[in-house]
């Protein structure tokens, strides 16, 4: 298996490419790259056309639900959009919190960064900006923001409990996240655990939900729901680039499903005791 620099690299490399192409370029060739790999990243995409404030420019069929939705947003709020891609949701969300809110995009690769400034320059918004860094280690101040929301990235990093560990660090206390995500229900076959554009295509980095909600909880956040549940189904013939027939027809058969799940959890008040004691 490929160190976390090395699973970093490949997601830098991936997404690097995909922001220099629209999203109807990332639909008709191979991982949304003009290298042709064997996964679609926009299979796990839903629909953002009917949303208020969408902007097609910013949309390139990166996610695999819609956490704004589920956000309980509100005007005047700061918001940050975990792994920001082109400023899709980050434009959703200004619909939302107006000019009296805030919203901050963080994303690690910097094609990424360089076209979401671009759409938020177009748009005239002074109150979104972008900035290049990793999930892992924020480049922002503690309790800064009411609500973090992310679509579809956490699952490509590494060390998940230190990328909770940031968010709640960001968070305002009784601040709360909506995070949109890929897990497992039971056991990926070897082959796609181990191949590396299954993991920019956000299948092999997601672990089982239990043991996503479970860093949740570990991290001390409360009021932990799972909002929004889907299958994701991938075809038979991307399926097939990884797995021989005979492993293809006993995956189908285990039980084991990939899911979008949508995550709600909120950060304590300030006068609650340490997270993780259980006492809050």
């Amino acid at each position: 298996m490929q160190t976390a620099e090395e699973l970093k690299q490949i997601v830098k490399e991936k997404y690097g490419e995909i922001a220099l192409q629209s999203k109807e370029q990332n639909e008709s060739s191979c991982c949304g790259a003009t290298s042709c790999c064997a996964t679609d990243i926009t299979i796990m995409a839903e629909d953002y056309s009917n949303l208020q404030g969408y902007q097609s420019t910013a949309d390139l069929g990166l996610g695999c639900g819609l956490p704004t939705e589920y956000a309980h947003l509100k005007a005047g709020d700061t918001i940050l959009d975990l792994g920001s891609g082109a400023g899709n949701d980050c434009f959703v969300a200004r619909s939302v919190v107006g000019e009296t809110g805030k919203v901050i995009g963080v994303d690690m690769t910097e094609a990424m960064i360089q076209k979401a400034k671009a759409n938020a320059q177009k748009l005239g918004f002074s109150n979104v900006e972008f900035r290049l860094g990793e999930i892992e280690d924020l480049p922002l101040a503690a309790n800064r923001v009411d609500v973090v929301v992310s679509n579809c990235v956490l699952n490509l990093v590494p060390n998940k409990e230190q990328a909770f560990k940031e968010t709640y660090r960001v968070l305002k206390p009784k601040g709360h996240f909506s995070i949109s995500d890929v897990v497992l229900e039971g056991e990926l076959p070897t082959g796609l655990q181990k191949a590396a554009e299954m993991y920019a295509g956000c299948v092999s980095g997601a672990i089982q939900q239990g043991e996503y909600l479970a860093i949740i909880a570990r991290t001390g956040f409360t009021n932990v729901q799972v909002q929004k549940k889907r299958l994701i189904t991938l075809p038979d013939d991307v399926l097939a680039n990884y797995l021989s027939a005979e492993e293809l027809t006993a995956y189908k058969a285990s039980g084991t499903g990939i899911y979008s799940i949508t995550v709600y959890a909120e950060k304590p008040d300030a006068s609650c005791c340490t997270p993780g004691s259980g006492c809050c």
